[in-house]
């Protein structure tokens, strides 16, 4: 069974950074892709931002383009999301997911299988 921890949520002001990172267990990690989706209060989860199982192809939405990178460590199971210039609209429960079976990206929530328990990103304006 696959399990997800996310780490590195936190209070931050307007315009600073954060780093979060998701650590897998399981052996299918690097053939899969990964994605980063949040849900702030009142509202559905969004997709964030996706890598395909190589690193080599990522995907971001268009509110966090330019602000936000993906990555991955195949070799210690990790996706990280850096977050730089956060706004307050960043707020959120930010977490990461995997796909089952599939290694290319995906913006949809129901295209992956497994999910972590969410990390808080409080941006203060």
């Amino acid at each position: 069974q696959v399990q997800l921890v996310e780490s590195g949520g936190g209070l931050v002001q307007a315009g600073g950074s954060l780093r979060l990172s998701c650590a897998a267990s399981g052996h299918t990690f690097s053939t899969v892709a990964m994605g980063w989706f949040r849900q702030a209060p009142g509202k559905e989860r969004e997709f964030v931002a996706t890598i395909n199982w190589s690193g080599g192809s990522t995907a971001y939405a268009d509110s966090v383009k330019g602000r936000f990178t993906i990555s991955r460590d195949n070799a210690k199971n990790t996706v990280s999301l850096q977050m730089n210039s956060l706004k307050p609209e960043d707020t959120a429960v930010y977490y990461c997911a995997q796909r089952r079976y599939y290694g290319g990206t995906s913006y949809y929530t129901d295209e992956y299988d497994y999910w972590g328990q969410g990390t808080q990103v409080t941006v203060s304006s």
